[in-house]
């Protein structure tokens, strides 16, 4: 796919994985620029892994295009660039959303007497507060509406929807031969206040199991679990963002 020339306004925010700039005419919609870095353990752990910022950004293209058909609002408008998306500009919410089917990695940590693969029918739905210094600190209902990040009705909105969410993520792994274990999502006030499903759902979003066998996963746990950091192994991950990428593609075929 060609794509032209995208000018940008100025530079509204900067994380550890994507830019976000303005758009130079329009004030209700914003340009995304995702970026080749790559983090772990709250970015105390950091490299570039050339070629991702094009490989998340068709991930997320995939992903978003198709809940925006099966019909959850998301801020995502296009993509307008190999590694750039245009979507709609939203005030985010400091929440991560992290939907369970499986228990593993963390959930274990902090839930000893759960035995891992223990499934989770409906999915387990837990708040995270985005805040590096206390290392995103699950939260509860009441604590979220205590420090104004949300209201009740918005909580169980984010719950519905980040059921819905994992529900049709799941359903096209699936196809697939994949399972998806867990996936985490983030939700934007639009203008006009509607809460959407915003920022990017790409390989560092989930878990994803070739097969349901952990050892084969396809996802940023491999870059995680690394003891150290190789060229080598930078260059196994790339791969298989890469494969991930031309998976999630097969998700719009599938729809068509």
């Amino acid at each position: 796919m060609a794509f032209g020339p995208v000018e940008f306004g100025p530079k509204l925010a900067e994380g550890k994985t994507k830019i976000i700039y303005a758009h130079p005419e329009k004030d209700d919609v914003v340009y995304m620029v995702h970026k080749d870095g790559i983090t772990a353990g709250d970015g105390a752990r950091r490299n570039i892994l050339p070629g991702k910022g094009k490989l998340s950004c068709r991930t997320t293209s995939n992903v978003f295009y198709l809940l925006e058909d099966q019909g959850v609002a998301t801020h995502y408008i296009g993509m307008v660039g190999e590694d750039i998306n245009l979507v709609t500009r939203c005030t985010m919410i400091p929440l991560e959303v992290v939907m369970r089917r499986i228990a593993t990695g963390s959930f274990l940590r902090r839930n000893p007497h759960v035995a891992e693969g223990t499934r989770f029918d409906p999915v387990l739905v837990e708040f995270f507060l985005k805040d590096d210094a206390r290392h995103d600190p699950l939260v509860t209902d009441e604590e979220i509406v205590k420090l104004g990040v949300a209201t009740q009705e918005e909580i169980e909105a984010m719950r519905q929807t980040g059921r819905k969410v994992f529900e049709i993520l799941e359903k096209a792994w699936a196809k697939l031969d994949v399972t998806l274990v867990d996936c985490k999502i983030e939700f934007g006030r639009a203008k006009d206040g509607q809460l959407l499903v915003a920022d990017v759902i790409d390989n560092d979003s989930w878990r994803i199991w070739p097969g349901g066998d952990k050892e084969r996963m396809l996802d940023k746990q491999i870059y995680r679990n690394m003891r150290e950091v190789t060229e080598e192994g930078l260059e196994v991950l790339l791969a298989k963002y890469q494969q991930v990428a031309e998976l999630t593609d097969k998700f719009l075929e599938e729809e068509g």
